[in-house]
């Protein structure tokens, strides 16, 4: 069993193939995605030049479930910040927001799942429920303004951005975010 340092070493081929050391077998993203799910740690080399890949096939993976699905989890306007950030001396610090972010959000996550589960116990919730959105709305505006706390932190230019236009995206992000939690909410109802 070929591991590195306890994670798992996933080889990929010329051939587009996905070999998994640590089972002994070749496995798809599709896997690899329901590993990541799972919190399994690995990482991905090329299997000829021993180059770590866990990056780009990471990335290969969330473009693929973002276009299959047709559920987006990352809308437009995040996208265009986001490459709008590349080459920009704010670069450096845009990887470790976001994972903080996250880390944030995965344990809100956490701690509303137990809220819930000690409110209405192990039982399935009625397809009538509707998750409030107003939390959702008050976290993302919330992250919002610390991320914008931030980079004028770093860049007092971007202080000087009109507030009208800022609080337009911010309305925008905020309403794609209600659509997304209503087709969720609609996706619950169906199940």
């Amino acid at each position: 069993m070929a591991k590195n340092d306890g994670e798992i070493v996933i080889k990929k081929y010329a051939n587009r193939r996905l070999y998994n050391t640590g089972t002994s077998t070749y496995v798809t993203l599709d896997d690899l995605a329901k590993m990541v799910k799972k919190g399994e740690d690995f990482t991905v080399q090329d299997a000829k030049s021993g180059e770590d890949i866990t990056h780009s096939v990471l990335t290969q993976i969330i473009f693929e479930q973002e276009s299959k699905t047709g559920n987006t989890l990352l809308p437009i306007s995040f996208l265009r910040q986001l490459i709008g950030y590349y080459g920009d001396q704010m670069q450096m610090v845009v990887p470790s927001f976001l994972e903080h972010s996250m880390k944030a959000f995965t344990e809100q996550q956490a701690q509303m799942r137990e809220q819930m589960t000690s409110a209405f116990g192990e039982m399935p919730l009625p397809k009538n429920f509707q998750m409030p959105i107003q939390l959702m709305e008050e976290q993302v505006k919330r992250n919002t303004d610390m991320f914008h706390q931030a980079m004028q932190m770093f860049s007092p230019f971007l202080a000087t951005q009109p507030q009208k236009e800022s609080k337009k995206a911010e309305a925008k992000d905020i309403d794609e975010l209600k659509e997304q939690l209503r087709s969720l909410q609609n996706k619950l109802d169906n199940l």
